[in-house]
């Protein structure tokens, strides 16, 4: 695929998107999940929904990436594709005062959604940047944890989103994302759909494939699980996709030493 696809890939995801934002989206934008109760059904708790800012939680996501990302209190995080900041205002309140997050999205409209949210409960500890995640605006070697939720299937370019993701992990860092992933080929007219394509479908990386990414990008220890209950999930975002997906928990870590658990350890 050559940069004028990527391109139009990226413009196709980022007016989808700005739509969700504007609060004209549709159930076909976004990874399957609904506001609310539907989150509910991902691995969130009420408690989750209730210390967020509202309007912050947008249904997009396809699993709980909190679940599996241990988070510690000084850990600096990093939220690829944060949109409105769910993900990244849980994680502020599990890293705490002394921890930092960082949330990155494409999307203009998201970010300034995001940045309004924050104001709004003056969550310190929370910034949001405008960037692509195959290009992180984030310093080399600054973040010990890496969340996503159902994002990283919407990059045209995976292996830069991985290499980029070593970039910015500290040595011992690790990163721990729900996605999509394909489970056997997509049909074509399926996979041609914009629908498909802003709604998690065509970019949808089969198990092997993204294992080889990360591998190749240099994360050790991956592991990709498929959720065999998330076919409800994704049936309800794009009726017929679900015999092909499935919504996986993915984990990896950048070699050399253990991540800093606090914001003096590794200065």
């Amino acid at each position: 695929m050559d940069t004028r696809d990527n391109d139009r890939i990226r413009t196709q995801v980022r007016t989808a998107y700005a739509k969700v934002a504007n609060g004209a989206g549709g159930c076909s934008v976004g990874c399957c999940g609904t506001e609310g109760a539907g989150s509910l059904t991902l691995g969130y708790t009420p408690e989750d929904l209730a210390s967020v800012p509202e309007g912050a939680d947008l249904g997009l996501g396809c699993g709980n990436p909190q679940a599996i990302a241990a988070l510690r209190p000084g850990e600096t995080v990093l939220d690829l594709g944060s949109g409105a900041g769910f993900d990244c205002f849980l994680a502020a309140s599990r890293v705490g005062r002394t921890g930092r997050v960082i949330g990155v999205d494409m999307t203009p409209e998201m970010v300034t959604k995001a940045r309004d949210n924050a104001r709004r409960v003056q969550a310190t500890n929370v910034e949001f940047r405008l960037g692509e995640i195959e290009h992180l605006p984030v310093e080399d070697a600054s973040v010990d944890v890496i969340i996503s939720n159902c994002v990283i299937n919407l990059a045209p370019d995976k292996s830069a989103v991985f290499r980029e993701a070593i970039r910015v992990l500290k040595p011992g860092g690790r990163i721990a994302i729900s996605d999509v992933v394909a489970t056997r080929a997509i049909p074509a007219d399926l996979a041609a759909s914009v629908e498909a394509l802003t709604g998690c479908v065509a970019g949808a990386a089969r198990v092997e494939e993204m294992s080889a990414l990360m591998s190749a990008a240099g994360f050790e220890g991956v592991k990709i699980e498929p959720r065999p209950d998330s076919q409800a999930i994704i049936r309800q975002c794009m009726p017929g996709a679900e015999g092909y997906l499935a919504s996986a928990r993915i984990e990896g870590t950048k070699v050399g030493g253990a991540s800093c658990c606090g914001p003096s350890c590794c200065a």
